[in-house]
């Protein structure tokens, strides 16, 4: 399988990439192709909601001239996408929002009869880090994303939340068996 991971944190080297290289390596070990994509050093703008790439549903027709469609054409030929986030004022940071929001130009009829998406069948994963614990924190980006992959008609595969550490010195082994385990579930 080709799964691309999207990094959404701003560190190269923090929590949220520390966890993620664990899940890719897994992933490698296992015969799988994984394109990691760095977001933070990516020109990637916020949606307009101009609706200009509903007049061609079959393609990312979006009219901004950014690095937005080519990590949208990457998920689209993978077999999986994993969305990897720390976690921001109880929601996605920046860099992954505003890719996020760019998958507006994906789908078409919204809650409308003929629903369909570029997406509609792919395997997403969501791994999210953050300095507390899940309750009273993380829940709402959870139930942000449970939504997302409705609305990309995608087949939700994983998810991790890696909570109650600072930096990735801070991080438990148990941490490193439950993202070989999300990398598991991400292609099974």
């Amino acid at each position: 399988m080709l799964i691309t991971t999207l990094l959404g944190s701003p560190k190269k080297k923090g929590n949220t990439a520390t966890v993620l290289g664990w899940i890719e390596e897994e992933l490698r070990s296992m015969g799988h192709n994984v394109e990691h994509i760095y977001l933070h050093n990516k020109s990637i703008n916020g949606c307009l909601g101009c609706g200009k790439c509903r007049e061609k549903p079959d393609e990312i027709a979006c009219v901004q001239k950014d690095d937005a469609a080519g990590i949208l054409t990457n998920m689209i030929s993978s077999d999986a996408a994993l969305f990897a986030s720390p976690i921001y004022f109880w929601g996605f940071s920046a860099q992954i929002k505003a890719l996020i929001d760019r998958t507006y130009s994906l789908v078409t009829n919204y809650h409308k009869p003929g629903h369909t998406s570029l997406m509609k069948g792919k395997r997403i994963g969501l791994l999210v880090t953050g300095a507390d614990d899940f309750e009273d924190n993380a829940e709402g980006i959870f139930t942000a994303f449970d939504r997302f992959s409705e609305y990309l008609l995608t087949e939700k595969s994983g998810e991790l939340y890696v909570g109650g550490c600072s930096e990735p010195s801070e991080l438990q082994e148990d941490f490193k068996n439950r993202a070989s385990e999300l990398a598991q579930s991400l292609v099974s």
